[in-house]
């Protein structure tokens, strides 16, 4: 939840996204949203980091999604007895202690209830998964700013905590054949 994110060399458009993220609990498949909340095992924070000028390039948004040290989450796991409602939570994003995204998780688009729905009507659903929420507004892409070197995220959501992390130059890399 502390460690630094690399900035990648082949982009200028590294972006936040703050996200309310769940944890799967239990293997499941075809699960009503009225019984979503038996296979949750907690709630954490995440941030969804994208790499946008990647994103656009190709036709999905995995790539843009799946450089080293993205995705950072924590800094726990919270079991559902332990908060009060997911869908109702305030949540903070800060870069350099300038607040560029405040909402709630009741204006997500789809709820947590909903998503584990969803996503197991088309595959199995294993203990350990995460799911992200989505993100609300505020995000670098809409105003142009990008995140760079130095610059210090962070995420909080009500009765989570938060998370928090530097970017850094992405480290040469070694090729080993």
């Amino acid at each position: 939840p502390y460690e630094d994110i690399h900035d990648p060399k082949v982009s200028e458009m590294l972006d936040f996204e703050g996200e309310l993220t769940f944890v799967i609990g239990k293997k499941c498949r075809h699960v009503p949203k009225e019984k979503a909340h038996e296979v949750i095992a907690g709630y954490t924070i995440a941030n969804d980091l994208s790499v946008r000028d990647w994103q656009l390039r190709v036709p999905t948004f995995t790539i843009g999604k799946s450089f080293d040290t993205h995705c950072p989450f924590g800094p726990a796991i919270v079991t559902p007895d332990e908060i009060t409602d997911p869908h109702n939570l305030d949540l903070f994003t800060e870069v350099n202690g300038e607040q560029r995204q405040s909402s709630n998780t009741k204006h997500l688009i789809f709820n947590c209830f909903d998503l584990v729905e969803h996503l197991s009507t088309a595959f199995t659903l294993e203990p350990g998964d995460l799911v992200l929420t989505g993100t609300p507004g505020g995000v670098g892409v809409v105003e142009g700013k990008f995140l760079k070197k130095g610059d210090v995220i962070k995420i909080s959501i009500a009765e989570l905590g938060y998370i928090e992390n530097k970017v850094i130059d992405e480290p040469d890399s070694t090729v080993v054949l």
